[in-house]
């Protein structure tokens, strides 16, 4: 597969990446998504910290970054390379996020992910089984709750990571920031390492099964300490992550950072809201 520089997803895709996705990525991807889920799920029962299963979640990982013919580059390994307990935050941008991510991350880890995503068949089985960490988005009090349980994770000493969007971006730019990942880390006071996912939207962007084959890029940012925090600066932490995951994100993709309206413009929509 020739290898070509990152940049607009064609609409529609040449013939030939419809076919090869069509007829040889999609039934692979899916059949060995299949596979590790069903070995993930037969692991759990001989075992009960989910390190086998973590480890067949990489092999996983790596062989759908094959499928998909991505290669992965990471910029601020460095960051990885501690193994500190952590609250891990990228940005969500495909589907195919969640194995580019196992793929790369070279310590064991537990995931915070959507309820909702328990109920689908092979990836719900690994999710329950492997002890990850379901978060209710559209229940505030059973959100409380399982993120009560997210820091008691981290307080056992093992790391999360989490999509601070709450769900994958349709328009290729990172989405509204939930403050959940603030909400742990303080509680926690453990540190936020800020990472950005780019080229993943143009794989196989959100409400499509067609992929196409662009370089993968994995930014790691500096951990953010969060030991002066409190409770009550959880919004300003969540600003100060989201910050740092667009800048990573916008350094390395040929996406421009949206224009920020100025002081006039803010005044005059709340004039109008009035």
């Amino acid at each position: 597969m020739t290898k070509r520089p990152l940049g607009p997803r064609p609409d529609p895709l040449p013939l030939a990446n419809r076919l090869l996705s069509a007829f040889f990525q999609a039934p692979l991807f899916f059949a060995a998504t299949a596979f590790f889920g069903s070995l993930s799920f037969a692991a759990s029962i001989f075992e009960k910290d989910g390190r086998l299963q973590h480890r067949i979640a990489q092999i996983w990982g790596r062989v759908s970054a094959r499928i998909s013919y991505c290669p992965v580059t990471v910029f601020g390994e460095e960051n990885l390379r501690t193994h500190q307990v952590a609250v891990y935050a990228c940005n969500h941008l495909s589907y195919m996020d969640t194995p580019v991510i196992f793929a790369n991350m070279p310590f064991q880890f537990r995931i915070v992910a959507r309820h909702d995503l328990w109920k689908l068949p092979f990836i719900g089985w690994h999710l329950r089984r492997s002890g990850q960490v379901p978060v209710n988005v559209d229940n505030p009090r059973a959100s409380i709750s399982s993120l009560s349980s997210a820091v008691k994770t981290l307080k056992s000493g093992m790391p999360l990571f989490i999509f601070p969007e709450g769900g994958r971006t349709e328009s290729g730019h990172p989405n509204t920031f939930l403050n959940g990942p603030a909400f742990m880390a303080i509680r926690a006071q453990v540190p936020i390492v800020p990472m950005a996912l780019i080229g993943t939207h143009e794989l196989l962007p959100i409400h499509t099964a067609q992929f196409y084959p662009v370089p993968i890029t994995l930014a790691v940012g500096e951990p953010i300490d969060t030991t002066a925090y409190s409770m009550r600066q959880v919004d300003e932490l969540t600003s100060r992550l989201s910050d740092e995951i667009c800048r990573l994100y916008y350094q390395h993709s040929y996406l421009q950072a949206p224009a920020q309206p100025s002081l006039e413009e803010i005044t005059e929509i709340e004039e109008n809201a009035i």
